[in-house]
């Protein structure tokens, strides 16, 4: 009989924490919460390197766009970054380059910690590694284009992390 994996912690980061993290945290939350990667990840959260939108709700057209796909019990309030995340996750995923450098940056400050900072599109099932696109001034188009990339590095992610579960 195989051992169940020891449950791992992710953090998601954007730069404001309103519309691609929530939407990863979001998704994320989704698919572990049921069989069969339920059980395997003791904590689930999302910030933004900055502190523009710090306490705000998630941007609408990331609520709509998560609930017009089910994900309907989803609840945030945005927040930055802080030097005690590198120590509390396991993973923290940037959505983009220039957030990954902001982060690099902050767990050098921070004296490392046990985190691995990298970019979540290292899991987008390609050759080369995918930025997902601030969907913040366009149109509702974007947060489509999001949801679509921001579930297949999910799926892809856990196929890789938990190589003995089948999903």
């Amino acid at each position: 009989m195989a051992s169940t994996p020891e449950p791992i912690s992710v953090l998601f980061v954007c730069l404001g924490n309103i519309c691609r993290s929530t939407m990863a945290e979001g998704i994320f939350r989704s698919i572990v919460s049921k069989p069969p990667y339920e059980g395997l990840i003791s904590e689930i959260d999302s910030c933004g390197t900055g502190a523009y939108h710090t306490g705000s709700s998630p941007d609408s057209r990331t609520m709509s766009t998560l609930e017009d796909n089910g994900i309907t019990d989803y609840d945030h309030a945005a927040r930055k970054v802080h030097a005690s995340d590198f120590q509390k996750f396991d993973f923290i995923f940037a959505m983009d380059r220039d957030n990954l450098r902001d982060l690099q940056r902050l767990h050098q400050r921070a004296g490392l910690g046990k985190a691995s900072v990298k970019l979540f599109g290292e899991y987008s099932g390609k050759k080369r590694a995918e930025e997902v696109d601030d969907p913040y001034y366009g149109g509702r188009d974007g947060f489509e284009e999001a949801y679509q990339q921001l579930t297949r590095f999910t799926r892809n992610f856990l196929k890789e992390k938990f190589p003995e579960i089948e999903a």
